[in-house]
Parts: C-alpha cells; structure tokens; sequence
C-alpha cells in the first residue's frame, strides 16, 4: 500500500499559526468528496475548530519536531504501510480509537512481510509488542479483537485512504470526532 501525500504543514491550518517545537499538532487524513486524501495539521487546541469536508480516515495528534534539513524529503512525501505505523504507533503521538485500529492492522500486515515481528505483549495484557526489523524499536499495539466488525471499520478506513469503494458500495461509516484534551 503506497499514497502520496503532502508533508505535515509548518503552520496551523485553522489559526495560520507556524508551528513551533513541542507543540502538540493533531493531524487528519481526509478524502473529500472530489477524491483524493488530504492532509490537515492543527495546533491541538485548534482541532475543534478544524471540520474538513469529507470522510475523516485517521486522525492523531504528535509533539511536533522540526524535520532534520538533511531528511529525504521525497521520502517522506511517499506514505507506506511502514511510515504510517512508525507514526501511528510513536509513543509520543496520541492513540484515538481510529489510529489504534489502523495500527493494529498495519502491524499485522507488516508482520506478515517481516518488517516487525511480535514480542508478546505488555504485563497487563492489553498491548501487543512489535519490534520494527530495521530499527530494532520496540512499539506498543492496541490489543483488539479481529472480529467482524474490526475488519469492517478498517475496510472503511482503508478504502477512503486508496481510494477504493467499500464492498457494499455505500461509503463507509463517519470516523469517531477528534476530541481535544
């Protein structure tokens, strides 16, 4: 799975405001109806304010850090299965019911290609543990049931992001609303 997306913005897209290190910036993947997926990046006490037409796939919210000037920025424009779980499961980005369970899928498909592999799961229970091949980082998964409906919301989820009708035809379910703390 491969998207091309634009790079997290340098300012607020409500307020205009330019991002500054340690601010927390909630973040959107959109596909409006004209087609596409689009990016929005907030300042998180601005993230009520922020209401893109469309169906709202994923949403997170991360610390911001300046990109490091010698980064492939090419690179980063291109989203993978891999990119999108490295900043979904990030311990400094903040888990939503919706990104939990994309990274929870991400995970079992990069485990299948051997980009992470399973290392049991947390003391409680509650969180499966990934270590990622090439980086030898350890993250920590939503434990969610595979049922039926788990797939059904990550179909939903999965066909605004490629593009893809749903099987039904019908568009898929609204993503929970992105709340600000």
């Amino acid at each position: 799975m491969e998207l091309n997306l634009q790079p997290r913005a340098p300012a607020c897209f409500v307020s205009g405001q330019p991002f500054r290190e340690g601010d927390r910036v909630t973040s959107l993947l959109v596909r409006p109806e004209a087609g596409g997926v689009v990016r929005y990046d907030a300042l998180e006490a601005n993230a009520r304010s922020l209401a893109p037409e469309g169906f709202v796939a994923c949403s997170w919210v991360q610390v911001f850090k300046p990109q490091p000037a010698e980064e492939n920025r090419e690179r980063a424009l291109k989203l993978t299965a891999e990119t999108l779980f490295l900043t979904l499961a990030d311990p400094s980005t903040q888990a939503t019911p919706e990104s939990d369970r994309l990274a929870r899928f991400l995970a079992l498909l990069l485990e299948r290609k051997r980009v992470l592999r399973p290392r049991g799961r947390t003391a409680d229970g509650s969180r499966e543990l990934y270590e990622h091949s090439r980086s030898k980082q350890v993250f920590e998964v939503a434990s969610i049931d595979l049922t039926e409906e788990f797939f059904r919301a990550v179909q939903g989820q999965l066909s605004v992001l490629v593009g893809e009708p749903t099987a039904a035809g019908a568009p898929p379910a609204p993503a929970e609303p992105v709340a600000a703390s």
